[in-house]
């Protein structure tokens, strides 16, 4: 049988998650021209939004461990029973790493993308720089691969419970019973 109290601290984790990635989407760094008395640059603001989708990995990171260390990851321990249950199990443990693996990489790069700053400055004469910033939505598609991945790996963690509860049966046990000789 699932634990409840798991569903409800991998939903917590994921609620967490899903929050921050939302507020650095919110928060991401922006740019102004600056200018010196013979040169232009890059003005950035605040850089807030990049630890906010680091954090979010990890929290993201903490759920997925979680459900991966109570279920054993599906490789270890005994074998789950035949039937639907271990054949959902199956595709949600491998939608739930390819949508875990997806949400990562958004939010890292975000978070890389997000730090990245000009440096360089330019003559009054030449062109304005480049102030290069993240592109809008990157945080949002991780938030949005965060929801999926709490949702499939739920399912995942009840498909796997449901497969894992009860015995296999021994019907094709063709051995010698010795219980009666003793």
């Amino acid at each position: 049988m699932a634990s409840s109290l798991l569903l409800v601290i991998v939903l917590m984790l994921d609620l967490v998650a899903f929050g921050l990635a939302v507020a650095a989407e919110q928060r991401r760094a922006s740019a102004k021209i600056g200018k010196d008395a013979n040169s232009n640059y890059c003005v950035y603001d605040s850089d807030i939004a990049t630890g906010m989708g680091v954090g979010s990995l990890l929290f993201l990171l903490a759920s997925q461990l979680l459900i991966m260390f109570a279920s054993r990851c599906m490789c270890c321990g005994r074998a789950l029973r035949p039937g639907s249950s271990r054949a959902w199990a199956i595709v949600l443990f491998i939608t739930c790493w390819v949508t875990f693996l997806i949400a990562g990489i958004c939010l890292l790069a975000g978070s890389v993308r997000n730090a990245y700053h000009t440096k360089y400055r330019t003559y009054l004469s030449d062109n304005p720089p480049s102030c290069e910033t993240l592109r809008k939505g990157i945080f949002g598609a991780g938030a949005a691969f965060i929801v999926f991945t709490g949702i499939v790996s739920e399912l995942y963690y009840v498909s796997y419970s449901k497969a894992n509860d009860g015995l296999l049966s021994n019907a094709g046990d063709a051995g010698i019973r010795m219980g009666t000789y003793i």
